[in-house]
């Protein structure tokens, strides 16, 4: 009862004297100080507003503008050839606008125009810069004289201390390619996968297309790149995300993995307390602009556009198409601890709750032995289901009441957070430790993730973490940027005790988490039992495979002179014949957030080049510097490729909207038709590493990340997400589907680091002879 009547602000009794009023201090002062955080806050982001509005100038900058006029004028010349008399004609005439008074006013005014005017002439210098994009094409290395004198102009009109939007005013727009230019390429990219035949027939629609319907198409298209910030974008996240029905459990969600090697504590209280503490400072800086923008090359601004929705996030069930809802500074999250649902606020007394109280809030979830009500158990099933029936359950039994107050709490957290009764993590004692900890983070049991939410965050019974992300509102190397930053700041900044508790004092006068009330009907039950039973049925079939390659990694393959990237690609194409004794339209994801609002692009791996190589692989008669000479050559077309999506040239982006525009415009076009129904049997992604540089890993070997994965695109085929970690290290997830006949996870995982080792024994031989 004590934090009952602590909760309370103020209590009044009615007596024959009048009212008798009682305050409870600590209640006033917990809203007051409440109401200055909230100022405070408002303060930063206004000033932290002004200063990315007005970038790559400063406010002081208009200052010095001011002065400089109001110089000029004393001295007497008029900088501004007769535009200051003429403003200062339009002024009225009053007793309190003398004639001197008008005259400064008009200076400033001015001075102000001519500063705002410098801004813009500013950022049109710096989107022009921006948009040159030779520097990408050149050899590691060597760099042109050109390419020198523009990295000098990029970095002199960049400003100085950016904030995270500070460049996204100054980013160009993503190009629309040419028809001729995606159309040729394309026919380039399927060439190794058909027969004589069928090619012919191919290149007949292709041109056909190109003909008739394209030129149509391609006109609104640009059209649309005028108007829209990023002609692709919503359109992705629409049609390729959100109207999508099916469940997005393992089908749309990623995941990311905490520590390979190390558990900083096995107490699952202090590690969720720390991490929870660490996305809170995260968050904090996210909503201020406070992050630096990630740049390539430390001087290439990439969009930070997605990092708006990373907080305070859920996609929202719809009949025929799902919403993202995004909200501003929630100040609570959500727990899930078996079969219960629980509210925990994260501020108290206008400040975010310090690790070791997040750690005692957590601890008393933990201690919690009531049961779950009807319903409760499995209740988040039905996001991990078919979408159509959650929105239908959602209307009909979450409209109203507790069941509508409880969804809300969630809908509306800042993120969910899982404390998981089961432990997991890399073992490398323990056969297929990483393969059931990846499917734990992807899919649970089915019912402990909201996978509606931006992210879940699960800490596990022995202190490991996961996080499983929805993917509309962002890609993974966004999550990755967050998730860099938690786990760098809970091993070397927050810290724990020698007992393995969060660092700090005990707050014994938190008040209690409050646990969330059902009222779930049987109907209702019935649904989520029926979500429950199709999303077990997509997680039992996920068939996982977690493979650490360290016979060596980016540091020698860096001294044969190839792309890392480029290597592990030709690796996947020599696995992945030598798994099914053919070539496979192959998707490998590219950013493009060198453009505004830019997400990703397709890199298609299976080349002619690389099919080539391949072969030679595989042939017994090809002696191994011509195998090195195909590598080499197909490497070279793989980079190119990449840089050609990265830099707004590639195919299936462009393929993709000219698509969406057809259905527009009820136009049937039998080539898109069937480019946008091909499958990819392997699909890949390479994971980044060192966003943030916050850890050198040469001095701590030990704490490097696991990386992350998704699940299958295709029933028979695989997805293989990739992470190059340090120098000496490869960490491969595997996935495919166990009712396939023709995939094997751990089968494909052997083929990749056979295919690793054949490549390096090629720089080998070669090393040998030249010896």
């Amino acid at each position: 009862m004590a934090e009952a009547h602590q909760a309370v602000g103020f209590q009044f009794t009615v007596t024959p004297d009048g009212i008798d009023l009682h305050l409870s201090r600590e209640v006033l002062k917990h809203i007051y100080l409440s109401g200055v955080t909230s100022w405070i806050k408002r303060a930063i982001r206004f000033k932290n507003g002004i200063l990315t509005g007005v970038y790559p100038a400063s406010p002081s900058s208009w200052l010095i503008a001011v002065i400089a006029i109001m110089s000029t004028m004393y001295a007497r010349i008029d900088p501004s050839l007769g535009m200051i008399d003429t403003i200062k004609r339009t002024l009225p005439v009053s007793d309190y606008m003398t004639v001197q008074t008008q005259t400064v006013l008009s200076a400033i005014l001015f001075a102000t125009g001519l500063w705002l005017s410098l801004i813009l002439m500013l950022r049109y210098i710096l989107k022009a810069l921006l948009s040159y994009h030779a520097w990408i094409f050149e050899s590691h290395g060597k760099m042109s004289f050109c390419t020198k004198l523009w990295l000098s102009l990029v970095k002199m009109f960049s400003g100085r201390r950016p904030l995270l939007y500070s460049f996204q005013a100054s980013l160009p727009r993503l190009p629309v390619p040419s028809v001729d230019d995606t159309i040729t390429r394309y026919l380039e990219s399927v060439r190794p996968l058909l027969d004589d035949e069928q090619y012919n027939q191919m290149e007949v629609v292709a041109n056909d297309f190109k003909r008739d319907e394209a030129p149509k198409l391609q006109k609104y298209l640009i059209l649309k790149s005028w108007w829209a910030t990023n002609y692709v974008s919503d359109w992705w996240e629409e049609y390729i995300y959100l109207r999508g029905r099916s469940p997005i459990m393992v089908n749309s969600n990623f995941y990311a993995m905490d520590l390979l090697y190390v558990i900083p504590t096995h107490r699952q209280a202090a590690r969720a307390g720390n991490v929870v503490h660490a996305m809170l400072q995260y968050r904090r800086k996210l909503e201020r602009g406070e992050h630096a923008p990630l740049r390539a090359l430390g001087v290439v601004p990439m969009c930070s556009y997605q990092m708006e929705r990373m907080f305070n996030t859920t996609r929202i069930p719809g009949i025929e198409t799902d919403f993202v809802q995004h909200l501003s500074d929630r100040k609570h999250l959500v727990v899930y601890h078996k079969g219960r649902f629980f509210k925990v606020w994260l501020y108290y007394g206008g400040r975010h709750l310090w690790p070791s109280e997040l750690e005692t809030q957590f601890q008393r979830i933990l201690d919690d032995t009531t049961e779950p009500q009807p319903g409760e158990l499995k209740l988040a099933a039905l996001t991990a289901g078919n979408r159509v029936p959650w929105a239908r359950a959602r209307l009909k039994y979450f409209s109203q009441g507790v069941n509508k107050a409880s969804l809300e709490a969630i809908e509306t957290s800042a993120f969910f957070l899982t404390l998981d009764d089961e432990e997991h993590g890399y073992d490398p004692d323990k056969l297929g430790s990483l393969d059931l900890y990846a499917k734990s983070v992807l899919h649970g049991k089915c019912y402990d993730r909201w996978f509606d939410k931006s992210f879940t965050l699960i800490a596990y019974k022995n202190g490991k973490l996961g996080v499983n992300a929805e993917h509309s509102w962002a890609d993974a190397p966004i999550v990755g940027h967050m998730w860099e930053y938690v786990l760098a700041t809970d091993c070397f900044h927050l810290g724990y005790t020698e007992e393995g508790h969060c660092k700090g004092d005990i707050n014994k006068g938190l008040p209690p988490t409050a646990k969330l009330q059902w009222d779930i009907p049987l109907e209702c039950q019935e649904v989520i039992e029926d979500s429950y039973m199709v999303a077990k049925e997509i997680a039992d079939d996920v068939d996982f495979h977690g493979c650490l390659f360290d016979e060596f990694g980016k540091g020698l393959i860096k001294k044969s002179r190839t792309s890392p990237d480029a290597f592990i690609q030709l690796a996947l194409q020599l696995a992945q014949f030598r798994d099914k004794g053919e070539f496979c339209l192959t998707y490998e994801a590219s950013m493009t957030r060198m453009f505004r609002e830019g997400r990703t692009e397709t890199v298609r791996s299976c080349t002619i080049e690389s099919t080539a190589f391949v072969r030679a692989m595989e042939d017994k008669n090809t002696k191994s510097a011509q195998r090195l000479d195909l590598f080499r050559k197909a490497a070279d077309k793989h980079q190119n490729m990449y840089r050609l999506a990265m830099t707004g040239s590639g195919i299936d982006r462009h393929l993709f909207c000219l698509y969406i525009m057809s259905k527009y415009l009820n136009i049937d076009s039998p080539f898109l038709k069937q480019v946008l129904s091909e499958p990819w049997r392997l699909s890949t992604s390479q994971t980044p590493q060192q966003q943030l540089n916050m850890v050198d890993i040469n001095k701590f070997p030990r704490y490097v990340g696991a990386g992350g994965g998704f699940g299958p695109v295709a029933d028979d085929g695989y997805g293989v997400s990739y992470i190059i970690v340090g120098e000496n290290l490869i960490t491969f997830h595997i996935s495919s589907k166990f009712s396939s006949p023709e995939t094997d996870s751990y089968r494909f995982g052997q083929n990749i680091r056979q295919a690793m080792l054949d490549i390096r024994a090629l720089f080998d031989q070669n090393d040998k002879k030249e010896m």
